[in-house]
């Protein structure tokens, strides 16, 4: 299947709207049932309802999910000409207010354009080389002590709850600092509920219904930080939500109270969530090929620190295999498997006209596994990710952390703590599965084991 991308409408941006279906009947696609869609298809079997589309409707369709028509655009060509977008043609916000509006409105993935530059450089110094060596250190402490509880209990035990656990207290001390309070417990469930509601169904917040504990699990959020913006102002902390609070923008002005509580309320979530997912699916192919395990626990011993020495920052270049088969893991489960935009004004893809308001839906779960682009690309090899095997490969057949203006602000920080990781834990730990046990996993909205992951942990040394 092959794609033609040809010239954008010259029109300045305009307002974003939904596209009625009529106009796009035109573009080849099945919208499945009355109202819900393809909706159940896609929280069933996403990368096979993808690959079923696009393999009969080809690699621009028209498919409807969560009460809207749009239009899937796949693969590396799109992906580039989407996220590389100079003319401002595709809203960020616009796409994914639809999902996360109400629950993550102001967020950084919901600004666009100048407004979006503009916040996202006063909230980088939050990951500039400094702050991100203070994170090492409190991303090392917790890392090591959940390792050697783990090694202290060996045998069987379910690996992604206990992984969501490490994570969230890992971004609570990084993010918010050690004086977090008894509330942290209560955090961590309103930004679960937040995440569950963002993908739900029934969008209105009726009683019982995931969308209502969402709105509920926000209004916690704002409550919490609110409380804390103007103590944390007076603090000289190196977390990151005390230096959003001191963060000022161009002008000199600080963050408002409202900025911050957007911000962090939507970086708490991605550290988190996304990691566990991708921290979860790095230990299964490492426990599903023991290779590699092998192979990652001789770079970790080769970098020459006994267990009770910490990872120093500058060591973090030399786990370049730690890095490769994390990169592979993402490929195969990207955290992201979907991203979604909106045209603000009619172009043209692949020979079809596309209208202004047209919900636009990438998929890098579907480019990750593109035989085109990836040999074999079920097969788990992270020398894929070799300097040589990169340059011959398109930049946007890769893309876990998005890519273009919108690129994942925390993947530095991703990284590093995946690094940081796979040292503790491969130090200090060997991981298998029983013989014959495969998980099923939900792919849908992020990657995760149906059944928790069930492992066999045992002691190294």
């Amino acid at each position: 299947m092959s794609m033609q991308i040809l010239d954008v409408a010259d029109a300045a941006p305009g307002p974003a709207f939904r596209a009625g279906r009529h106009a796009l009947a035109h573009i080849p696609g099945n919208e499945g049932w009355p109202l819900i869609g393809r909706t159940l298809n896609i929280l069933a079997d996403p990368k096979g309802e993808v690959e079923r589309m696009a393999a009969k409707y080809g690699l621009v369709h028209r498919t409807r999910v969560l009460g809207e028509t749009g239009i899937a655009l796949l693969g590396p060509e799109a992906n580039e000409f989407v996220l590389c977008d100079q003319t401002k043609l595709f809203s960020s916000t616009h796409g994914w207010s639809v999902l996360l509006d109400r629950l993550f409105p102001r967020g950084l993935l919901l600004l666009d354009f100048e407004e979006h530059r503009l916040h996202r450089r006063t909230i980088s110094v939050a990951f500039k080389a400094e702050a991100m060596k203070s994170y090492l250190a409190t991303l090392d402490a917790g890392i090591a002590a959940q390792a050697a509880r783990w090694r202290s209990q060996p045998g069987p035990m379910l690996l992604y709850p206990a992984v969501k656990q490490m994570t969230f207290d890992l971004a609570a001390a990084s993010f918010l600092g050690p004086d977090t309070g008894r509330q942290i417990n209560d955090v961590k469930r309103a930004i679960s509920d937040m995440v569950e509601a963002a993908l739900a169904p029934i969008r209105k917040p009726w009683p019982g219904t995931k969308m209502a504990r969402g709105l509920k699990g926000r209004a916690h959020i704002i409550g919490y930080f609110s409380r804390e913006v103007s103590r944390r102002r007076s603090l000289n902390g190196e977390d990151l939500f005390s230096q959003l609070c001191r963060a000022t923008h161009e002008n000199g002005d600080l963050l408002s109270t409202q900025e911050i509580i957007d911000h962090m309320g939507f970086l708490m979530t991605a550290a988190y969530e996304t990691l566990t997912s991708s921290l979860t699916t790095f230990v299964y192919f490492l426990a599903v090929n023991p290779q590699w395990q092998a192979a990652l626990r001789d770079e970790v011993v080769s970098l020459g620190l006994s267990p009770e020495q910490p990872l120093p920052y500058e060591k973090l270049a030399s786990l370049t295999q730690v890095e490769m088969a994390f990169k592979e893991a993402m490929r195969l489960k990207p955290p992201v498997p979907s991203i979604a935009r909106r045209a603000t004004r009619d172009f043209a893809l692949g020979g079809y006209a596309i209208p202004a308001g047209t919900l636009i839906g990438l998929n890098p779960l579907y480019t990750h596994h593109m035989a085109d682009h990836w040999a074999e690309p079920e097969r788990f090899d992270p020398m894929r990710f070799t300097d040589a095997a990169q340059r011959g490969r398109h930049r946007y057949a890769y893309l876990p952390f998005g890519g273009g203006a919108h690129m994942c602000l925390g993947l530095h920080f991703a990284y590093m703590q995946a690094k940081c990781f796979a040292r503790h834990f491969l130090q200090n730990l060997t991981v298998s599965l029983e013989p014959g046990y495969r998980p099923v996993w939900q792919m849908w909205p992020i990657p995760k084991p149906k059944d928790g992951l069930r492992v066999n942990l045992g002691r190294v040394g």
